[in-house]
């Protein structure tokens, strides 16, 4: 290993430093970083004569950015010495109780707390009025961030304060929150957050406090830089300080312990129970920091470089890395939905084995410019899928991915609707992938509400190939499922009892049955009442048409009228049809003046609402219909009404107010 190598590795470490703390875009995982930091120290303790004043093992995050005022830190804002095993944690009590010179049975005490992954900042307080903050910059001097803090800190104090008070702590972003900003970003056309530091970093460090503000950030705080009255005698002491000042601090997950001798067993005993529910929390994590609870004895300890020597960073297994994406592969989901899938080189992330991941829909490929053969950086959290972070590198020869326009399990068009980004399969009744899923709502007790054959059975007749379509159910091999282990002749007799009973359904239940998206039990008793039997519906469908009716929307008319214009889907129905008898919408009987009538009310009403006049019109027998066309018999007009209203008596339709319509009734 050459000093050539070494200038080479600080050129790169300083170029990730200014990534990662200046523009919060790093391109490398925290794991990559930290193996070439570690790589750097090796190599530099191997020339002892090197200047380290200058290296980045000895300095802390990246120079300020010109954009921001500068301001000076009256203590540095250092960073943490990483530990990655229990080997590491012994070594460094070891460390310390050498330093102090403690015999082996003496008693160390050391807290434990969470690791935020946010954007350390200081913050300073005069008399317990906010006054000052600043982020770590290069632990010397940071960015005056004053305006944006203002939104996030408390600006007063509580309690016996004392009059000058600088504390340090993180900002952070809740997952929640962050997802938010993400899907807020995606419908505006703006580059998303590759995780919840970015997320917040980025929004911290804004010239425009007012953006700050809108990103709902939060923060921890963790240490005590300058006071000007005591606090106590012990790092916990300070941390009560806090809690009572007002600041948010991490202390109800925070842990005291005493060891003796090397016994770390307690430590990596909450290490692990803290790493392995850490997704339960609502904000990211990226490892434990471990410190000396005696001040005194911190202060005795000192610092080593850029870090304590008294507190430690026990870092979480790796959780974005960077490997190959082998090939793309769409699965169809049970609603339709093309999600392509990333298969990859296989890579250890967070300590699973990651071979696939998700690439959520074809914008996000757009968007991140993902090609086949990419080196791509990969993260994982928790339970949640692995999914691709960015392309770090194009393949060469490599060309942009396009995204199937048929569905590649049963050939039926895909089609993306109107405001979603989502690409769906439109042969939902013939289409395996999801033929399971809509056998089960077929039979669901609001559809055919068929006994007997509930999801289980639906996935062993499935299984079996009894079914492949709803007509099938009425065609089932009963001798068959006789010869099946676990039914008698009474439970074949009682499920061919009830699917014969299920012969007949109203309308309304078919409809509903179908499993048409956007199309729930109520949509499917107005699209019964609006055109009377299925016959109507199946061949009359139209657009227009489907938005006279009240409480139709533009997405369900567009779902209806995709399922029907698929050529699959209608030979799915036209069997079904030959099997099953589907009984006409029937209007409730009435004497009323507005029994058959058509019905469209508009403005405001005062003796009832929107929803108590409709229903009580339909109960009249009344079709009631959110659009006016030459088909309608009357409006009724509320206070404020427009143009439906001028549409009315364009067209010399009855008009009544609603008081008029009430003693009609």
């Amino acid at each position: 290993m050459s000093k050539a190598e070494i200038t080479k590795l600080r050129s790169q470490i300083r170029h990730h430093n200014e990534l990662y703390y200046q523009y919060d875009n790093p391109l490398i995982s925290d794991a990559e970083y930290d193996a070439l930091v570690k790589k750097l120290q090796v190599l530099e303790a191997q020339f002892p004569e090197l200047d380290l004043a200058d290296s980045p093992t000895h300095k802390v995050g990246a120079k300020p950015l010109e954009k921001f005022a500068k301001i000076t830190h009256s203590t540095p804002m250092l960073s943490l010495t990483n530990a990655f095993s229990e080997e590491d944690i012994k070594d460094w009590i070891a460390r310390i109780r050498r330093f102090l010179g403690l015999h082996e049975k003496e008693i160390i005490e050391v807290t434990m707390e969470l690791k935020i992954d946010g954007l350390s900042f200081a913050a300073i307080y005069e008399n317990g009025v906010f006054t000052q903050g600043a982020t770590r910059g290069d632990g010397e001097t940071g960015e005056d961030i004053t305006r944006n803090l203002l939104h996030i800190l408390p600006t007063q104090l509580a309690g016996n304060v004392p009059a000058r008070l600088e504390v340090r702590g993180e900002v952070y972003m809740q997952r929640q929150k962050f997802y938010a900003l993400n899907e807020k970003q995606k419908k505006a056309g703006k580059a998303e957050f590759a995780n919840p530091r970015n997320a917040a970093a980025g929004s911290l460090r804004q010239l425009d406090a007012n953006i700050t503000r809108e990103r709902e950030l939060d923060y921890f705080v963790y240490a005590l830089a300058e006071s000007s009255e005591f606090l106590g005698n012990h790092y916990s002491d300070y941390i009560d300080a806090f809690e009572r000042f007002g600041l948010k601090t991490l202390k109800s997950v925070m842990k005291t312990i005493s060891i003796q001798q090397d016994d770390v067993k307690a430590i990596m005993n909450y290490y692990e129970r803290i790493n392995n529910t850490r997704y339960q929390l609502d904000f990211d994590i990226d490892g434990l920091v471990y410190k000396i609870n005696n001040l005194e004895w911190q202060g005795r300890l000192g610092f080593a470089g850029k870090a304590p020597r008294f507190a430690i960073a026990h870092k979480f297994p790796a959780e974005q890395v960077i490997t190959t994406l082998n090939t793309i592969e769409i699965q169809v989901g049970r609603t339709g939905t093309l999600t392509p899938v990333a298969r990859l080189e296989p890579v250890n992330v967070g300590g699973v084995m990651v071979a696939n991941a998700t690439l959520h829909n074809s914008e996000e490929i757009i968007r991140k410019d993902i090609r086949i053969g990419d080196m791509v950086l990969v993260q994982r959290a928790g339970d949640v899928i692995p999914q691709i972070v960015c392309s770090l590198s194009h393949a060469k020869d490599s060309t942009p991915y396009l995204f199937p326009h048929l569905c590649p399990v049963c050939g039926s068009h895909a089609i993306k609707e109107a405001g979603e980004v989502a690409i769906r399969c439109t042969g939902g009744l013939v289409c395996k992938a999801q033929l399971i899923e809509r056998m089960k709502h077929f039979v669901s007790k609001n559809a055919f509400d068929i006994e007997g054959l509930g999801e289980k059975n639906i996935e062993l007749f499935f299984e079996r190939e009894l079914i492949k379509s709803p007509a099938d159910i009425f065609r089932l091999d009963y001798d068959r499922i006789r010869k099946m282990e676990g039914w008698s002749e009474k439970s074949v007799a009682n499920l061919q009892a009830a699917i014969e009973k299920a012969r007949i359904i109203t309308l309304p239940r078919f409809i509903y049955a179908l499993g048409i998206r956007h199309i729930g039990d109520l949509t499917s008793k107005m699209l019964a009442k609006h055109y009377g039997s299925f016959d109507v519906l199946y061949e009359g469908i139209a657009f227009s048409d489907l938005l006279s009716i009240d409480g139709m929307g533009e997405i369900m008319a567009e779902s209806l009228v995709q399922f029907f214009a698929e050529p699959h889907n209608k030979a799915v129905l036209d069997a079904l049809k030959a099997e099953v008898t589907i009984e006409p919408y029937s209007i409730p009987q009435s004497n009323s003046l507005f029994a058959n009538k058509t019905l469209v009310f508009t403005g405001s009403l005062e003796k009832m609402t929107r929803n108590e006049a409709k229903a009580k019109a339909e109960s009249l027998g009344a079709k009631v219909a959110g659009t006016i066309s030459s088909k309608t018999d009357y409006v009724i007009a509320g206070a404020d009404a427009g143009s439906k209203l001028k549409k009315a008596r364009e067209l010399n339709i009855t008009v009544l107010s609603e008081a008029e319509w009430l003693e009609r009734l």
